[in-house]
């Protein structure tokens, strides 16, 4: 028979204790469970963004400025909102190409900083496709070769147009003031690669659209409406008093996507620069679905040649 004393009896209930205390924090729900797949090598990135207390109490004040140029302003998300890594999006996005690769590879930072100054750090890249071509090009070289000089990226259209207006032989030429004034409204809508594939753009609030998911076709009202505001969506789409849907919304393939219309080449662009959209050669044509034209009616025969189909087949928009 073993005598116990008052040391093994304390021993005992230490013992008891520790096991209890082990148990409660093992079996407790946690606020930020272990994402399935993390890489240790980007598990300091992933902890932090996909922990959405977290990146509030963390987040810096938001310099983002407002304002979409002519589409008004954009709509306000919080900046720890435009960075949370979750919901469906995110779960999809580990699984893809993108996902698995090191954040580092394309944002840079350092992985191995448990701190957002030190993580983020002087290497830290917050828009890595504003640098596409030593980014995005080593995988997509095709398509950052020819948006390179696109009017998506770069408003030659606008650029033209602000430049004549002023009576400068080049928008470099203009004043400082200019060029920064063309930034801040015009310049909101022409954006990157990640403003079409993976995030909102500026004029849409910007930030993660489906927690880093990248999507080979942009979303119609998040991406391409969010720029193409007053002159695309409002007359698309119908919500002008007195106005309705466009007839290719409810005709065309895939619920009316721009993309029926608008191809990959002519919003990549081909590498050119073109001074006015109506130059781009991969411009959508009427005539491409709609054959003999000109036989169609008198209005045809007179006018084929000489107006714009929309000049007659449009409706008032803002």
């Amino acid at each position: 028979m073993i005598r116990k004393n008052k040391y093994t009896v304390s021993a005992g209930y230490a013992l008891l204790l520790f096991l209890c205390v082990v148990t409660f924090f093992s079996c407790s729900k946690k606020e930020n469970p272990p994402v399935a797949g993390d890489d240790s090598a980007q598990a300091g990135c992933v902890s932090c963004h996909t922990n959405y207390e977290k990146l509030k109490q963390i987040a810096a004040p938001d310099t983002s400025t407002g304002g979409g140029g002519c589409g008004g302003d954009a709509p306000h998300i919080e900046t720890y909102d435009r960075v949370y890594l979750g919901g469906d999006g995110y779960t999809a996005f580990q699984s893809t190409a993108h996902g698995k690769m090191e954040c580092v590879t394309c944002h840079g930072g350092d992985v191995a900083a448990s701190e957002k100054t030190m993580a983020h750090g002087s290497t830290f890249i917050n828009h890595p496709s504003l640098q596409a071509s030593s980014i995005c090009g080593p995988c997509h070289s095709s398509e950052t070769t020819h948006a390179a000089n696109s009017i998506h990226a770069q408003g030659w259209g606008q650029k033209s147009m602000v430049t004549l207006r002023y009576g400068a032989t080049s928008f470099d030429a203009l004043p400082a003031t200019l060029k920064s004034g063309y930034d801040v409204n015009c310049g909101k809508c022409h954006g990157t690669c990640g403003d079409c594939h993976v995030n909102r753009p500026k004029a849409g609030g910007g930030g993660l659209l489906k927690g880093h998911l990248f999507f080979r076709t942009p979303d119609m009202h998040q991406n391409c409406t969010a720029c193409h505001t007053s002159r695309g969506g409002h007359a698309y789409f119908g919500v002008a008093p007195g106005s309705q849907p466009d007839i290719h919304l409810s005709k065309l393939p895939n619920g009316g996507h721009c993309l029926g219309c608008h191809s990959g080449t002519e919003l990549h662009g081909d590498g050119q620069v073109y001074d006015q959209r109506y130059k781009v050669p991969a411009l959508p044509k009427c005539e491409t679905c709609h054959a003999n034209l000109a036989s169609k009616n008198a209005y045809h025969s007179m006018h084929l040649t000489t107006f714009n189909c929309q000049t007659c087949h449009s409706q008032d928009y803002k």
